[in-house]
C-alpha cells in the first residue's frame, strides 16, 4: 500500500529527530530507523493495529516512547501523527 504523510506527521518527526540528536549524536537516526521499521510493519498488515481514536489506528514504535497514528483510506495509508505516548 502507498503511504501518505500529513504535514503534521512530517513536523512531528522532524521535531522529534532534532530533539533526539541534541540528546546524543546519532540517536535521531536511530529514531528514524525505528519509524521506518514500524511503517514497514504497518504496510505489511495495516489492519493489525487496533483503532484507538475515532478512525485512527495506533502503532507503537519499538525502542522509543512514540506511536504512529494512521488511517486506511481506499488503498492508501495516511500517517496523521507521530507523537509520544
Amino acid at each position: 500500500m502507498k503511504l501518505l504523510y500529513t504535514d503534521r506527521s512530517k513536523d512531528d518527526v522532524e521535531i522529534s529527530f532534532a530533539w533526539y540528536e541534541r540528546q546524543r549524536k546519532g540517536l535521531g537516526f536511530e529514531f528514524l530507523d525505528s519509524i521506518e521499521a514500524t511503517l514497514q510493519n504497518i504496510r505489511n498488515n495495516p489492519k493489525m493495529y487496533q483503532i484507538r481514536y475515532s478512525r485512527f489506528r495506533g502503532c507503537p514504535i519499538r525502542w522509543f516512547p512514540f506511536s504512529i497514528f494512521y488511517s486506511i483510506e481506499d488503498r492508501v495509508i495516511v500517517v496523521h501523527a507521530v507523537f509520544d505516548n
